[in-house]
């Protein structure tokens, strides 16, 4: 079985999938997958260095992050253009590691961690998705204590995202975490358990 894993900017995803790779589950990390496809030397790094220059590349080679983030950042035809550059190579890979778990470890859950899963509609590439979810209040709170981040700022990553209760409401699974780690922890387990996979 496979499940998506997604949630918003600050939500918990990350403790959520730590536990669900505790009790046994397979995990892919999307963002991971984001960070191989533009390693030096790969065809995905060398269109972007075409279209937003050499001053995005390092000396080492390797992708200026930072740099690219300015370039892409309120300007939605050039973030139009990275995603075009970048999707499909994640997504070809997303699905081959998904693929090479499900045949490897056939009898265990293969969770894929997604942050914006909705925003680049993958919700069609597996069996159910699992938000991991905090009310917007909390999750700001959270963005602002966790990154260092003014209001304004976290307000500004906020709105790049789709709206977490938007989220909530095409959730298949639904893990609430905005009170305790045992409790989410509670949650965790009993979708195993009634997956039979604990």
């Amino acid at each position: 079985m496979n499940i998506g894993l997604t949630g918003g900017i600050a939500c918990g995803k990350s403790t959520v999938s730590n536990m669900l790779v505790q009790r046994g589950a397979m995990l892919v990390d999307a963002d991971r997958i984001a960070r191989e496809v533009v390693e030096p030397g790969s065809p995905v790094l060398e269109q972007i260095a075409e279209r937003f220059g050499q001053e995005v590349l390092l000396e080492d080679g390797t992708l200026n992050r930072k740099k690219l983030g300015e370039m892409v950042f309120g300007n939605q035809a050039a973030l139009k253009d990275l995603q075009d550059m970048m999707h499909p190579s994640i997504r070809a890979l997303l699905r081959q590691r998904m693929k090479d778990y499900e045949q490897q470890h056939p009898d265990k859950l293969v969770v894929v961690d997604v942050p914006l899963l909705y925003e680049s509609g993958l919700q069609s590439m597996f069996e159910e998705v699992m938000v991991v979810y905090i009310p917007r209040n909390v999750q700001m709170d959270r963005l602002v204590l966790r990154d260092g981040l003014s209001l304004e700022q976290a307000e500004k990553r906020l709105q790049a995202q789709m709206d977490i209760e938007q989220k909530k409401a095409l959730a298949d699974i639904l893990i609430n975490n905005e009170g305790s780690l045992p409790q989410t922890e509670e949650q965790v387990e009993q979708f195993l358990r009634k997956r039979g996979l604990l």
